[in-house]
């Protein structure tokens, strides 16, 4: 695979006083644990994901194309290969999301992998994604990264049952695949996009921003005045409150009919660059979790990048659901939705 240098990202590094050495001897920051109730699954490592999920029937399952490349990839692998990237499907590595960090040592470019599995690992990806977001992804690692070569990826439990995941990371990017093993977890549990180019208006989830901000033009003094926030939460407080759950700002339920059709359109283009079988379990979770009218709506004025209004920083949050974008100074977007009992 073609690589270039991978480049230093001042803003993703994790600080040194906040690291932990994975099982794999890989740095990750504290502040990667997702959080669950009384901190007892950040602190034990081998809890469930998200515990006490409830199951959604709109999902991925072992057939799905990316999951039937996860389990050929699997059955390829060497003794040697499979006790460096293959873990227990309730390893702690599993439970952690952080913007820019690597779950294994062994690259996917590296020759550890042959071209034949490095194809397969490439059909993953164009598997749980759709055709745009298949190309802005590959766009994405290669401008931040060098590449899918310079990201890594593990095989958590046994392809073929019905407890696995396949997990990539890198620079500002963490895909899973699972085969609806964790259930009522879109994607399979929390994800991670992102952009760094020069320009911060020309990264390539700017038209994100661009749509989530038309939801803002559409709403009335009193309704920004609810909407606009400002200071924004850490990117990574992506934890699911379910429906006891305190949200920050504008309550998609006290919108117009016209004003939640154009919120509606919205999650539409957001979820775009993902396949149809994860958007429909999206579209399912939210349904179970309250519908549209469970969601939040909150701009901070603190991710102004050009002082033009065009709010950078945006939230998106209910019960079941965590859209969390940061535009600034690059985009950061972490994303958590599922069904807490």
């Amino acid at each position: 695979m073609n690589q270039r240098p991978e480049r230093n990202c001042p803003d993703c590094e994790t600080p040194s006083d906040s690291t932990i050495l994975d099982a794999l001897g890989s740095p990750v920051s504290r502040r990667g644990f997702l959080k669950t109730v009384g901190g007892t699954a950040a602190a034990m490592g081998t809890a469930q994901l998200l515990p006490g999920v409830l199951p959604a029937h709109a999902a991925p399952s072992a057939k799905s194309s990316a999951e039937t490349a996860v389990k050929a990839l699997y059955d390829t692998f060497s003794d040697q290969q499979a006790a460096m990237i293959c873990l227990p499907f309730d390893h702690k590595l599993r439970h952690r999301i952080n913007a820019n960090w690597k779950i294994s040592k062994v690259t996917i470019g590296s020759d550890f992998y042959s071209n034949d599995q490095q194809d397969l690992i490439t059909q993953i990806v164009k598997g749980i994604t759709s055709e745009d977001g298949y190309d802005r992804l590959s766009r994405q690692m290669k401008a931040d990264g060098g590449g899918i070569g310079r990201y890594s990826m593990v095989i958590f439990g046994e392809p073929g049952t019905d407890k696995f995941q396949w997990e990539l990371t890198g620079r500002h990017l963490t895909l899973r695949a699972d085969g609806n093993s964790a259930p009522g977890a879109a994607f399979g549990g929390p994800i991670v996009y992102g952009h760094s180019p020069e320009d911060p208006a020309k990264n390539l989830f700017y038209y994100q921003t661009k749509q989530v901000n038309e939801v803002f033009k559409a709403l009335d003094a009193k309704q920004a005045k609810v909407a606009l926030l400002e200071d924004s939460p850490s990117e990574d407080e992506v934890e699911l409150q379910g429906k006891k759950g305190k949200f920050p700002g504008l309550a998609v339920a006290d919108l117009s009919s016209d004003q939640k059709e154009l919120v509606a359109d919205t999650l539409k283009v957001l979820l775009g660059i993902y396949r149809e079988e994860d958007v429909k379990e999206v579209m399912s979770i939210l349904k179970k979790g309250g519908g549209l009218d469970s969601l939040h709506m909150s701009y901070y004025a603190d991710g102004d990048l050009k002082g033009d209004k065009i709010w950078d920083v945006w939230r998106i949050e209910g019960p079941s659901f965590v859209w969390h974008f940061r535009g600034d100074p690059h985009v950061h977007a972490y994303i958590n939705i599922g069904l807490k009992a």
